[in-house]
């Protein structure tokens, strides 16, 4: 038999568990599917170093402050799997796992969401994987013929893998400057940048991003000037580990190449400079493969949404994604927010 619910959620990380508590608080009926064996979302995935931006009770799910980690004001990625992993129980949240989605897809009144365990049925679905499974890799020219080694943030771990080594990092954000500065002491590193990398103050972590954030989408929504939102500030926290390279400096970044060679990079005027490996801090996109059958993707390959609906499919809400699925979607202290408002929409759906 065909299992039926009310909300089927796609994604067990920090977006499917607000989205879970907020259906429980509602009373709705839902099932959370994540494809990882154990809780903790992206987050079990991290390198080693890597720190939230804000202190532990600005980084929370609704319902429950995280508890502060001992002996650092800024939490690790452990500490945040622990608190995900307690959370998950602590609102006893039906997370089925390891469960893989292949397909979302219309069946009259209802979804059917297609899984390597079966298949569900339900009158409204919750895309909440993030962007982590599905790593950005620019096509520079060049990048197969590179004889070194190549990874992306998410295959990033520690610098002692690459002690001695001359290492290449790639990209002007939190992930680029992180690993810059991880790799700063014990590596030759060259860090490059499209632009020359803009640091927040120092003063300037999560909190006030947050609140930068939602300052923006108020004044979209209001129809007032758009006031740039956190991108007006910069591209980077200054976290002490960024801020300590950054100081000594140890943290300059030059241009961006124009392509690889089998030895290293090449710059547009011909400068070159060998390498043995190249991190490739570039991004992600939203993981969606599986929403493909819904054939909801514009002319650009975004999906239209009036806050986290799917225009186009109103019984689909994608949750989590950055700022178009709701300010600071992406964080943990911003996806409480957009989670409520779609477990209250699709409350009426149901009821309609």
């Amino acid at each position: 038999m065909t299992p039926a619910t009310q909300v089927v959620v796609i994604g067990g990380g920090q977006a499917g568990l607000a989205a879970g508590y907020h259906l429980r608080r509602l009373g709705i009926e839902f099932v959370i599917l994540d494809a990882q064996a154990t809780p903790g979302g992206a987050w079990q995935h991290a390198w080693d170093s890597l720190h939230l931006f804000s202190p532990a009770e600005y980084s929370s799910l609704p319902g429950w402050l995280m508890p502060a980690q001992a002996g650092e004001e800024y939490p690790d990625a452990a500490h945040v799997v622990s608190y995900l992993r307690d959370y998950e129980k602590r609102y006893d949240l039906s997370v089925q796992r390891p469960v893989r989605v292949a397909g979302v897809h219309r069946d009259g009144e209802l979804l059917r969401v297609e899984t390597d365990s079966g298949t569900w049925r339900a009158g409204a679905v919750i895309s909440a994987t993030g962007t982590w499974w599905r790593p950005f890799l620019p096509a520079v020219p060049g990048r197969g013929a590179f004889g070194g080694t190549q990874l992306h943030t998410v295959e990033y771990r520690s610098p002692s893998d690459f002690a001695g080594q001359r290492v290449v990092v790639v990209g002007g954000g939190n992930s680029g400057a992180q690993i810059a500065a991880d790799l700063a002491y014990n590596t030759e590193l060259i860090w490059v940048t499209q632009r020359p990398p803009r640091f927040l103050a120092d003063d300037i972590d999560g909190r006030a991003l947050f609140d930068v954030a939602s300052a923006r989408r108020r004044a979209l929504d209001e129809g007032r000037t758009d006031t740039g939102g956190v991108a007006s500030f910069g591209d980077i926290v200054a976290v002490p580990p960024v801020r300590a390279a950054r100081d000594r400096g140890l943290l300059k970044a030059g241009p961006m190449f124009t392509r690889l060679t089998r030895e290293g990079i090449q710059w547009a005027d011909g400068r070159r400079a060998e390498a043995d490996a190249i991190i490739w801090c570039t991004g992600f996109r939203p993981a969606l493969s599986y929403l493909a059958p819904l054939q909801l993707r514009g002319a650009r390959g975004h999906i239209p949404t009036a806050g986290t609906r799917a225009l186009d499919e109103p019984r689909l809400h994608l949750l989590g994604y950055g700022d178009w699925t709701g300010p600071a979607s992406a964080t943990l202290i911003g996806v409480g927010r957009p989670a409520r408002d779609a477990a209250r929409e699709i409350a009426e759906l149901l009821r309609s």
